[in-house]
């Protein structure tokens, strides 16, 4: 842990630079859109990466809790116990970020059609699995885990379904279409936010097993009568 802080703090302090790069990109490089969106469609270079960084935690989570179940090994729940933090974090960014997309956009908050809806299906899984870590008392690991590898599974759901059904929600063959310097300024926070992602699942993976270790370590001081 003491060796990676150096590693952690170059690549938090690179993740703030590439903040500050991205923005300038995003508001001072990449044009400005057509009625009605104007300015709100910049939300879009942070929109679409952190839809990207979900999918990446969920798919971290799942793959996590396959190995967990099947090897019932602490340092596979740990990984998967990380991934759906972080992945309820992008999740509430993404639903946040398209709400204020969808009112100019379509003159609406919300509308339940097949993508938001298994968006929403997908993060609502995925604050189910912490909840169930939380509050699931014994077995919440294997329980939690089922609820990781279902998510998992969710996801060519919501990414094929502006393919599958009639959606408001644009597809991806929109972003070939884009101007060179909107396409430059998503794939730089593409870039940004994986690098971001990253950092926060290594520390929440790291924290979580320091969590660990300091719990046994507790346990061997009750038992060895150090504590009343």
């Amino acid at each position: 842990m003491k060796k990676a802080v150096p590693l952690y703090i170059g690549t938090a302090a690179l993740c703030m630079v590439g903040f500050a790069y991205t923005l300038y990109q995003i508001f001072y490089v990449a044009p400005l859109a057509q009625a009605p969106l104007y300015y709100n469609q910049k939300i879009f270079y942070y929109h679409v990466p952190c839809a990207f960084m979900l999918f990446a935690a969920v798919i971290t989570c799942g793959i996590a809790s396959i190995k967990y179940l099947r090897k019932r090994e602490e340092r596979w729940d740990d990984v998967a116990f990380a991934a759906a933090e972080v992945a309820v974090m992008f999740g509430l960014i993404v639903l946040v970020t398209g709400v204020l997309w969808a009112k100019p956009a379509w003159d609406k908050w919300w509308v339940w059609d097949a993508r938001l809806t298994s968006a929403l299906l997908l993060w609502m899984t995925m604050l189910a699995y912490m909840l169930v870590r939380k509050y699931g008392g014994a077995g919440a690991e294997r329980l939690a885990a089922g609820l990781g590898i279902f998510a998992m599974i969710n996801i060519p759901l919501v990414y094929a379904s502006t393919r599958l059904w009639k959606t408001n929600h644009p597809s991806a063959n929109t972003v070939p279409s884009l101007d060179s310097s909107m396409r430059a300024a998503l794939w730089l926070s593409v870039l940004l936010f994986t690098f971001f992602f990253i950092l926060l699942l290594r520390l929440r993976i790291d924290a979580q097993r320091a969590e660990r270790r300091l719990y046994r370590c507790r346990e061997m001081a009750l038992d060895a009568g150090l504590f009343e």
